[in-house]
């Protein structure tokens, strides 16, 4: 089975991004354009809309109007849009335009395009897609670029669909005209997501840095409220930016939300803080995607995750001392990023050898040669095997250095029935011995366990090498 999320992301040590000039944090202003674009009989859609309002708990009316929510987004088009446009003059932000709702507003997109926006698509209508067939969802993003070319004068460069399905991203890529794709939220960094084997620039967005929470039963209460959450996450990003890991902040905004008195206070108030700091870059969701792709463009490398079977055991049938049974059970157990990562796949493979059986376990452990034993003697050691004792000098010994080994390794297998096992790339060849003698004396079920990590460890080895090779 292979397990489509990605758990890992960039890991421990995610990029530096490099943000222009320096800056501890980009911090990205969404304003979602969804007023006339919305559920409603009027638009052809079978109910009211029920989504996003102040009406909390709202459900769809089945084939009729209704007033109070139809008025709610009324008053995104005629008075928060303007009240959020003059709040945020100077700033770079990006609309997410629903296409429908934008035809229906051309003095609030000329305004938008005056003040230097990025329009990007936030597809045909705000409808919910999740059960909306993939051909019929594939033919609205046609629309929905094409409606928003014949609007805006140029097709847009980002796409967020919001509502989405789990065929929104495969059909964004498959689309082939963006610079980036929003429909995440799995990251505070971009990130390039393959799909069909073409890379895809994924520029995360958020739900919680969003005015959407005013709208929900846990949420914001108050302006208060949503100045000090969004305020916490800046000093927190921007600390951490100063620490040497900048991230990208995300702001959504909605007209009818926002666009409040109370609540575009607090936005007005989170923009004087964040002005207020040195160190700040304000960008639109394209400028960060342009950015991106010049800085961290995409570069392909090995995924063992998306590999066949016979490549694959082809390069770690071997990880394993002649057991390429390991590497066939994890190749038949779930896969998917996490694995990866040189240390995903050691811990997806250490897994499956502690699980074996103990007779499984015992013949690995008797796979492996003496240390510059008759095997190494007679260059009949595994290409790994030889490079590794290589790497500790294991090749060249003295004549009596050569007769210590074969002493030791005497020794240690009559008295607990397999070969001195260490990953000898930790060591060099004074190490060795001294841990021989010293293990040597050790009881055989704890020299057991021993063996067995040092084999765990040894993979883990091989796996890093073979995947840093390969990295392109």
């Amino acid at each position: 089975m292979r397990y489509s999320r990605d758990l890992r992301g960039y890991g421990p040590t995610p990029p530096d991004p490099q943000w222009p000039g320096k800056a501890r944090i980009a911090i990205q202003i969404v304003v979602n354009y969804e007023e006339g674009g919305e559920n409603s009989i009027e638009h052809g859609d079978a109910a009211s809309e029920a989504f996003l309002s102040e009406i909390i708990g709202a459900q769809p009316w089945p084939g009729q109007r209704h007033w109070n929510m139809e008025s709610i987004y009324d008053y995104g088009a005629r008075a928060g849009f303007w009240r959020l446009l003059r709040l945020l003059e100077g700033i770079p932000v990006t609309c997410f335009g629903v296409a429908t709702a934008l035809e229906r507003s051309p003095e609030q997109v000329a305004a938008m395009q005056a003040a230097g926006w990025e329009m990007a698509t936030h597809g045909l209508k705000w409808i919910d897609y999740r059960n909306v067939p993939r051909e019929i969802e594939a033919d609205h993003i046609a629309q929905a670029i094409a409606l928003h070319t014949a609007i805006c004068g140029e097709r847009p460069r980002g796409f967020y669909q919001g509502r989405c399905s789990m065929n929104t991203v495969a059909l964004g890529c498959e689309e082939g005209g963006f610079d980036y794709l929003a429909d995440t939220i799995a990251d505070e960094l971009p990130y390039w997501h393959v799909h069909n084997g073409r890379p895809q620039l994924m520029v995360p967005y958020t739900m919680d840095a969003n005015d959407m929470r005013f709208s929900s039963g846990q949420g914001f209460g108050t302006g208060t409220d949503f100045f000090d959450y969004l305020r916490d996450s800046f000093d927190m990003l921007y600390a951490e930016g100063a620490a040497g890991a900048p991230r990208m902040m995300s702001v959504g905004l909605h007209c009818r939300l926002a666009g409040r008195p109370g609540r575009a206070m607090a936005l007005k108030r989170f923009l004087d803080h964040a002005r207020g700091h040195d160190g700040v870059w304000f960008a639109t969701r394209l400028d960060i995607a342009r950015h991106w792709a010049r800085v961290h463009p995409f570069r392909p490398r090995l995924r063992p995750s998306r590999m066949q079977r016979d490549d694959f055991l082809s390069r770690f049938g071997g990880v394993y001392e002649h057991s390429p049974f390991i590497a066939e059970r994890v190749f038949a157990a779930e896969m998917g990023a996490v694995h990866d990562s040189a240390q995903g796949l050691a811990a997806r493979m250490a897994q499956i050898f502690r699980q074996a059986s103990d007779e499984e376990r015992l013949g690995i452990l008797r796979a492996h040669p003496d240390l510059a034993g008759k095997l190494a003697q007679a260059r009949r050691l595994t290409a790994d095997s030889a490079a590794e004792q290589a790497s500790a000098g294991l090749d060249a010994l003295t004549d009596a250095e050569r007769a210590e080994f074969t002493r030791l390794n005497q020794a240690y297998m009559a008295r607990h029935g397999f070969p001195f096992i260490i990953a000898v790339r930790d060591h060099d060849k004074a190490g060795i011995l001294a841990a021989m003698q010293t293990r040597l004396d050790t009881d055989t079920a704890t020299e057991r366990a021993t063996a067995e990590a040092q084999v765990i460890r040894i993979a883990s080895l091989r796996i890093a090498q073979i995947l840093n090779e390969t990295r392109t």
